[in-house]
C-alpha cells in the first residue's frame, strides 16, 4: 500500500492539475469510480495507473478486475494519499492516470457526421463536462471545442463528464471561423443557439448534418457569428425563467437532433 502523502509518485500524478504537465505527458486524471470504470472499459489500454483504497477495491470489484484483467497497474493507496493525488475534495476511493488525446477534426468529417456540437469561447469547466456528456447521451457524432475555451483535460471537465469524455470523439484547438468554413465545405449545417433566434429548434431541418453552436455563458454569440451561421435558432422558454444554462440548452437542442 502506498502510505506516503509526499512520495514523488503522489506529487507527480497531483501535477496533472496543472494544463502544461498534461501537454508535455498527454495524461489526465480521472477522480472518482464512475470515470475510472468508463476508461477502463473504453480506453483500457491508455489507463496508465489506477489508484484505489482498501475500501473502494471492495466496493468496486469489478473496476479492478478489468484494469488488472487488462493488464494495467493497479495500486493500493491510503485515503491520504489518494487525497493528496486528487484535485477532488470526495474521489470516492478512486483515481487513475490515462492517456489521452484529443480527436482530429479531419476524421470526424470524413466520417461523415449527422449531429455535432460547437462550443465557442465555453469558460465554465462544470458546462463543457456536462455538454460532453449531453452530447454521448444523445448519440452526437463528437463535441468542437474552440481553443478560447476551457481546457478539457482539467479535473474539474474531466469530472463532469462522468466518462463520457471516453465515449466520444472530442476536438479542441479550434479556430472559430476557419472551423465554421471547414463545416460548410463538408455539408454541415450550422446553427447558432441564441434567443433571438426566429425558428425554434424543433422548425429548422435535423434530418440533414448539422452543427448546434453554443457561445460563452454570459454573452452568448457575437453578431458575427450569428452572421456567419446558415441559421440563428432559439430554444423556447414558456415560463417566466430569463434563459437557460448553457449544458441545459445544448443537450435540449442535441434531444431535438435525436428526435429527428
Amino acid at each position: 500500500m502506498l502510505t506516503n502523502p509526499g512520495s514523488d509518485r503522489v506529487r507527480s500524478v497531483r501535477g496533472l492539475s496543472r494544463r502544461p504537465v498534461r501537454r508535455r505527458t498527454g495524461r489526465l486524471l480521472v477522480e472518482g469510480p464512475q470515470g475510472v470504470r468508463e476508461a477502463v472499459r473504453f480506453a483500457p489500454h491508455d489507463v496508465v495507473d489506477l489508484y484505489v483504497t482498501a475500501e473502494a477495491a471492495d466496493r468496486y470489484a469489478d473496476v479492478v478486475h478489468d484494469a488488472r484483467e487488462a493488464g494495467r497497474f493497479v495500486h493500493e493507496v491510503s485515503e491520504e494519499v489518494l487525497a493528496a493525488m486528487c484535485d477532488a475534495e470526495h474521489p470516492q476511493g478512486m483515481a487513475a492516470v490515462v492517456g489521452w488525446q484529443p480527436a482530429g477534426l479531419d476524421d470526424v468529417l470524413a466520417a461523415g457526421p449527422r449531429t455535432l456540437v460547437f462550443l465557442t469561447n465555453v469558460r465554465d469547466p462544470g458546462n463543457l463536462g456536462t455538454v460532453v456528456r449531453g452530447a454521448d447521451a444523445a448519440g452526437a457524432d463528437a463535441v468542437l471545442v474552440s481553443g478560447s475555451s476551457v481546457d478539457v483535460t482539467a479535473p474539474k471537465v474531466v469530472r463532469s463528464t462522468v466518462g463520457s469524455l471516453f465515449h466520444v470523439p472530442v476536438v479542441t484547438g479550434l479556430d472559430v471561423p476557419t472551423t465554421l468554413a471547414r463545416l460548410h465545405e463538408a455539408g454541415v449545417s450550422t446553427y447558432a443557439a441564441d434567443g433571438s433566434g426566429s425558428a425554434s429548434v424543433d422548425e429548422v431541418d435535423r434530418t440533414r448534418p448539422h452543427a448546434w453552436v453554443m457561445g460563452n455563458e454570459a454573452w452568448g454569440l457575437p453578431d458575427e457569428l450569428l452572421r456567419a451561421c446558415d441559421e440563428v435558432v432559439r430554444v423556447p422558454i414558456y415560463g417566466h425563467a430569463e434563459s437557460l444554462n448553457l449544458a441545459m440548452a445544448a443537450t435540449l437542442c442535441l434531444y431535438a437532433s435525436t428526435r429527428a
